[in-house]
Order: structure tokens, then sequence, then C-alpha cells
């Protein structure tokens, strides 16, 4: 129907979360990624490492940083494009509340499926230990 805007799952049953990115989602200030930095809480794969610190959000933000060794510019702008569709899909899933800035180790061969496992699992270690740390201070 025209007047109907509101997404549904595949099964139709209930509205779905959208799987947006808007700018307020992310860190652009380099003083945001250098506040995630200094927290030095990490996780790491042979795909990602995922530096993790508390914010006052009631939403995840996400941060990239992939170097000139991962490739060229076209290898560099796929593999931020797939970390950021990854993201995208599960973002609801991460806790709430964290500045995520992910590093990329490996490139041109990496996929969507491997990124959304890597960044679920490294996210949700890297949130814990922020919280410790948040927590012990």
């Amino acid at each position: 129907m025209p007047g109907k805007s509101k997404r549904t799952t595949e099964t139709g049953s209930s509205p779905a979360r959208p799987l947006t990115l808007p700018r307020s989602r992310r860190l652009r200030l380099r003083r945001e990624f250098d506040r995630v930095f200094e927290v030095r809480c990490s996780a790491t794969d042979d795909r990602l490492k995922v530096f993790a610190a508390r914010n006052e959000l009631a939403y995840c933000r996400l941060g990239l940083a992939v170097g000139r060794q991962i490739g060229g510019a076209v290898v560099r702008n796929r593999v931020k494009r797939l970390i950021r569709e990854a993201f995208r899909h599960v973002q609801h899933e991460l806790p709430p509340g964290m500045d995520l800035v992910c590093v990329a180790r490996s490139g041109g061969d990496v996929t969507l499926c491997e990124l959304r496992e890597s960044l679920t699992r490294l996210c949700g270690v890297a949130a814990k230990k922020a919280q410790r740390r948040a927590a012990a201070d």
C-alpha cells in the first residue's frame, strides 16, 4: 500500500529494525578515535582488531581504520564497505553504549559473512573488557 512505510521481517509478522548507519552512529573526529585507542580494550582475530570504549549514548558508534598494507584504494574501500555493512547487520546485537574502532588486518579475500561473525564475536569480547575497566575506575 502506498501509505504504509513500515518495514517487516522476512516472515512479514513484525516490523524490522532499520539497517542504517546514520552519521550519528559513526566516529569521525580524531579525538573520538584517540579516546577509544587510549582505553586500550581490544580483541583480535585474523581479519579484524576491534577497540572498544564506553560512551554515554544508548547506541554503538563505529570507526574504521584500514591501512595501506591492506591493499590499494579499491581494496581498502571495499573492505570499509564490507565492515560498515557487517556493522549494520549486527549493531542491534551489540552491547549498547560502546564506541568501536575496527582495524582491518586482511584484505580483499574477506567476505561479508566472515566479517559479521568476527565483528559480533570481537565486539562482545572488547566491550566486556571495556566495561570491566570502566567499573574498576
